[in-house]
């Protein structure tokens, strides 16, 4: 998505940003490719349709990209390893820092996780200190002179206002357990009576309401959503960005850029090359479904004068092509013409990218499963083995092929 999507920014917390960064963004840069054992960049994070986050961190939280990447498991090249608690008791402090430096990272926790845990209990911390006046709460818990019964309601409050201040009950679990883990260690390691945390009626509520794993697929669209994008197209030009989105998986930066120098269509193998340009991903792109509306459009411009070959050109650009946010205001205006709606959000062409891989996942889950049949019949429990002694390479290649684009046409054209 980007920053002209229906997703609102600036209203989002900087523990909204924080969670629909680990629940989406992180999951499509992942999908599209990313080494995300390293930071990842504005323009990957812009070419995945995320750029409105960093206005958002930039005008209402103060934070730049990068800063707002350290919170979420990406620190800074070179940084000083110093964090703001925002609180001012020393005690507290030193051993949060313990606890996640030491303790966490003796476990083989990783980074990203340490930095994510960071992030949840200063919201702790610091929500503890404006209700109470005081961040000391290490210190209570290891004095008996402080009532449990109190204490326990002391925590209780703070996850009451976790439940007003945080959006999702998955976000609101994952402090609570934090919050829980935090004192269970100060308790078996750092000279604590008793974890206050433990048994606060929050826990069941909000575990019951995080949902499932499948729940959080990020949105993509289904067969008749393409068929209805399909069926509102009015010119070749939507009609390619149909198909070079949900027919071929490409970016929307690929797509702005489409240039008829990338495709390789004489052979009988059509196919889009990348080269060395895609940092991500295949270099090559097989057009599985969709040559007919390719060659049309090439035709169609093609009576231009001074046409420079791109599929999507404009005269006023530097570059020769239409922008990547082109591309997307081109596709909602076409779902919106189509009346078409994923979640109750008008899709942009990130959504047409993620109907292509999935599409593409089932098409070798049927092979799969084609050939794990036929090795049964044959006896042997490797179907490996069925592919290099029956079906070859080449043959499974072109039935995958073949699998992929009855997919495509059925979603399509019927």
């Amino acid at each position: 998505m980007s920053q002209s999507d229906t997703i609102n920014w600036s209203r989002m917390s900087l523990e909204e940003l924080q969670h629909y960064w680990n629940a989406y963004i992180e999951p499509d840069l992942a999908r599209d490719g990313l080494d995300l054992s390293t930071r990842p960049t504005y323009e990957e994070i812009s070419e995945s349709g995320y750029s409105g986050i960093a206005y958002a961190l930039r005008e209402h939280h103060e934070l730049t990209l990068s800063q707002f990447l350290a919170t979420v498991g990406y620190p800074e090249p070179n940084s000083e390893n110093s964090y703001t608690w925002g609180i001012d008791d020393e005690t507290t402090t030193q051993e949060l820092e313990l606890y996640l430096t030491t303790y966490l990272r003796r476990k083989g926790t990783s980074e990203q996780t340490v930095a994510s845990k960071r992030s949840r209990l200063a919201r702790y911390v610091r929500t503890y200190a404006d209700h109470y006046d005081s961040a000391d709460i290490v210190v209570r818990v290891r004095e008996d002179t402080v009532v449990r019964r109190d204490e326990r309601q002391r925590v209780r409050g703070v996850f009451d206002s976790f439940d007003v201040d945080l959006s999702s009950a998955e976000s609101k679990h994952k402090h609570l357990t934090d919050v829980v883990s935090f004192y269970a260690w100060l308790e078996g390691d750092r000279d604590a009576k008793y974890n206050p945390a433990l048994g606060a009626p929050h826990d069941y509520r909000w575990k019951n309401e995080t949902p499932d794993a499948e729940e959080r697929n990020p949105s993509a669209l289904e067969a008749h959503h393409v068929r209805a994008l399909a069926d509102a197209c009015e010119s070749l030009s939507d009609r390619l960005l149909v198909v070079a989105t949900c027919g071929w998986g490409l970016r929307r930066g690929e797509v702005a850029a489409l240039s008829t120098s990338q495709t390789e269509i004489d052979d009988g193998d059509p196919r889009i090359v990348f080269g060395n340009e895609r940092k991500n991903g295949p270099g090559t792109v097989t057009i599985h479904y969709g040559l007919e509306t390719l060659e049309d459009r090439w035709l169609q411009l093609d009576e231009r004068d001074s046409w420079n070959g791109h599929l999507f050109p404009s005269t006023r650009a530097a570059s020769g092509h239409v922008a990547p946010d082109t591309i997307t205001s081109r596709f909602k205006r076409l779902a919106e013409r189509a009346d078409v709606t994923v979640r109750g959000e008008v899709p942009t062409p990130q959504y047409g990218r993620r109907f292509w891989y999935r599409a593409y996942l089932e098409a070798v889950q049927r092979l799969s499963k084609e050939v794990s049949a036929i090795a049964s019949e044959q006896g042997s429990k490797d179907a490996s083995v069925v592919v290099s002694n029956y079906l070859g390479e080449e043959e499974a290649r072109r039935r995958r092929r073949e699998f992929m684009k009855e997919q495509l046409a059925d979603a399509f054209e019927r």
